[in-house]
């Protein structure tokens, strides 16, 4: 039985019926090895696999014999959208794998937080990654022309041998454009068919490229025959050493440059180059290990059957639009694993020892002293649920002003308010963070929504940060706290997606930032929020104006039907009149959306849905001595929307309500004591409340 965090709870009926499975598994695998009828070991073998991964969920057998090998890949991957692409990667060796895995990422700064925050929110058992910087390796290839559309980073297989650590003998190197359909373990077994002097496995090039007839006057640097593509490599890493690879590489580059005068294919060019004047060096691996899909190629001659495809390379720069006479078939094997909940490859490798994960081991120690039998247990899990998190799915690029008044608009939404964020952005001309909580299938539909919008691909300055869904709560503070972290500028706008600033408030507020000296002072500047039932709203372009509409019934103070006392303390009244900055005191359940220094604290994970998760946080401002301070020429608008699911939870279940009080509860308790004396005031007020 799987719960929502990616454990495994065996009842007594199921944990039968899986040793059942295993003792099946354990004989057919047995009695098929024995007599080596490996062609239909590897059918059935896969299909048992399927079987046991659909039955257990979370286990998967190692596989055999080698299995207690740890699996090595280099990839080298830089920039946010190689980083987005090579999860596909990921994915599809995670799918099929059945033995511990080590990714050796050669980085630039950006992937490597981008890949360190996934891998470590994800939590694959017996996966290990380790990030080598690129910047570092420039100097290494900077001094060869690159024409091609990888840069510079399309040169650095090139230097793998001093790259990787000294002791790692053999490693798989591969493309981010790669995508597995069988375990990468019969690939790590191809080392073992190395003779000789062999030290890469290639596979040949598909295209007539190396052939030198594409156009007239086409001059490709020298290949054996078509050459090989270099999309999967097998290194054999000390041998290499041993043939001082690196000087070898280098002359050869060095001669080929005072005709060629630079690379077109990056990296390929230069292996090809090398392996002409030394075809010693290289194993032919079988065309269906790099199955290449760019136009014109001949890799239909590689496969007869589906069931012969083993690796995938998209390797034109037109990727998944490439002409290809089985390209649907290939584009539908991609998109599988573009969309495969990610959350399903947390599975352990039955008979397989991995290193120990010490922030897996705490995890679970913590929720094994949770109380299943708790009617609040669910809400107490969320708040330790590691959610597989993604920052900067997109391209982002800002920096901050010099003047150290910058702010960033902070915000977080689900899919069904995806429609709020062109109009945000035509309000806020200033940086945004905000966290998606989106599944796999919808992040692909965020993204082709984003592409396709002029709106937002012209702004280079908003972060768009996925957090996947898992569990049944919608955890709100979690994806508030998310998007604060990746904030770059001293201040942050705490604002909710269904809001629409005021235009001009960047600025506004970046001019408060100076005249209220909020680089000295604790404080959170409080911005008045209104709404109104309409869904075409004439936006009001003044305070003058916004005030008619108030008074003409267009506009009205934000809850005030509903929740008076989440934002009564604002003193609406006062504000129609006021052209100054006013300070206003804390009051029970005071929730306002405020703008203040990057470094208050995060929200309170332990409040998930609806209720109760800015007003913890107000609270906890109010404890830290922030002041509270309304700006009188600010406002933002809240926009109609349908009701949340989270909210039609709290109304129509009485047990989320007692849970949440149970967990206010809780928090006044916290806060007493971590703030001693000072915190009575929030007993008493709610108790008067």
């Amino acid at each position: 039985k799987s719960d929502k965090n990616g454990d495994t709870r065996f009842s007594s009926d199921s944990s039968e019926i899986i040793y059942i499975y295993i003792y099946i598994y354990i004989y057919i695998y047995i009695y098929i090895y024995n007599a080596n009828m490996l062609l239909c070991f590897n059918s059935m073998h896969e299909s048992l696999s399927l079987s046991l991964s659909l039955s257990l969920s979370l286990y998967v057998s190692c596989s055999y014999p080698s299995s207690l090998q740890t699996i090595h890949m280099a990839i080298v991957c830089a920039g946010y959208n190689a980083s987005r692409d090579v999860v596909t990667l990921v994915k599809s060796v995670l799918f099929h794998r059945r033995n511990p895995l080590h990714f050796h990422f050669i980085t630039d700064s950006i992937a490597q937080q981008i890949l360190a925050s996934l891998f470590r929110t994800w939590m694959v058992p017996a996966v290990r990654v380790d990030f080598y910087d690129a910047d570092e390796l420039k100097s290494e290839v900077s001094w060869i022309p690159n024409k091609h559309y990888s840069g510079i980073y399309g040169l650095m297989k090139l230097v793998l041998t001093k790259t990787l650590p000294s002791d790692l003998q053999k490693v798989i190197v591969l493309d981010t454009d790669i995508t597995f359909a069988t375990d990468i373990a019969e690939l790590w077994a191809v080392f073992h068919k190395f003779k000789g002097q062999q030290v890469l496995g290639l596979v040949e090039n598909q295209s007539d490229w190396y052939l030198g007839n594409l156009w007239k006057n086409h001059r490709p640097w020298p290949a054996l025959g078509r050459g090989f593509n270099t999309g999967v490599i097998l290194l054999l890493l000390d041998r290499l050493r041993k043939l001082r690879w690196e000087q070898m590489w280098r002359l050869t580059a060095e001669r080929e440059l005072m005709s060629m005068l630079s690379t077109s294919l990056a990296d390929q060019d230069i292996f090809n180059a090398v392996i002409k004047q030394n075809p010693f060096l290289v194993h032919q691996l079988p065309c269906f290990w790099n199955v290449q899909l760019s136009d014109h190629t001949r890799s239909e001659k590689c496969y007869k059957d589906v069931s012969d495809l083993k690796v995938i390379h998209w390797n034109s720069p037109k990727k998944l639009r490439v002409k290809n006479k089985h390209v649907e078939f290939f584009r539908n094997l991609y998109l599988t694993f573009l969309e495969y909940d990610g959350n399903l490859l947390r599975r352990e490798l039955f008979g397989c020892p991995s290193e120990t994960d010490h922030n897996s081991e705490n995890l679970q120690k913590t929720l094994l002293e949770l109380d299943e039998d708790d009617p609040c247990y669910e809400f107490r899990r969320e708040r330790f649920t590691v959610h597989r998190t993604h920052l900067y799915f997109l391209h982002y690029e800002y920096e901050p002003s010099a003047d150290q008044s910058d702010v960033t608009l902070v915000a977080q939404l689900s899919m069904d308010r995806l429609q709020m964020l062109e109009a945000i952005c035509k309000h806020w001309e200033g940086p945004i963070s905000l966290a998606l909580y989106l599944s796999d299938a919808e992040a692909q539909q965020f993204l082709r929504y984003a592409q396709g919008s002029e709106v937002l691909m012209s702004r280079s300055n908003v972060g768009y940060h996925i957090v996947y869904k898992e569990g049944q709560f919608y955890p709100v503070n979690l994806l508030r706290n998310v998007a604060m972290r990746q904030v770059n500028t001293p201040y942050m706008f705490l604002s909710d997606i269904d809001f629409l600033p005021m235009y001009g408030l960047y600025e506004y507020l970046r001019k408060s930032v100076v005249q209220l000296d909020m680089a000295n002072t604790k404080k959170a500047l409080v911005v008045p929020a209104f709404e109104t039932l309409r869904y075409r709203l004439s936006y009001p372009k003044s305070k003058a104006e916004l005030l008619s509409q108030l008074d003409m019934g267009t506009l009205f103070t934000f809850r005030y039907h509903v929740w008076t006392k989440g934002h009564a303390p604002t003193n609406f009244a006062k504000w129609r009149t006021a052209t100054t900055p006013y300070r206003v005191q804390w009051e029970a359940d005071f929730e306002p959306y405020v703008m203040v220094r990057r470094d208050c604290p995060e929200y309170d994970r332990r409040f998930v849905g609806f209720g109760w998760n800015k007003v913890a946080h107000i609270m906890e401002l109010d404890a830290q001595e922030y002041e509270f301070v309304v700006l009188p020429n600010a406002y933002m608008i809240h926009m109609p929307h349908a009701p949340s699911f989270d909210i039609t939870k709290f109304r129509s279940n009485e047990q989320y309500r007692v849970c949440l009080k149970t967990l206010k509860e809780e928090f006044q308790q916290n806060m007493s004591r971590r703030y001693g004396f000072a915190a009575l005031k929030y007993m008493t007020a709610e108790n008067n409340s």
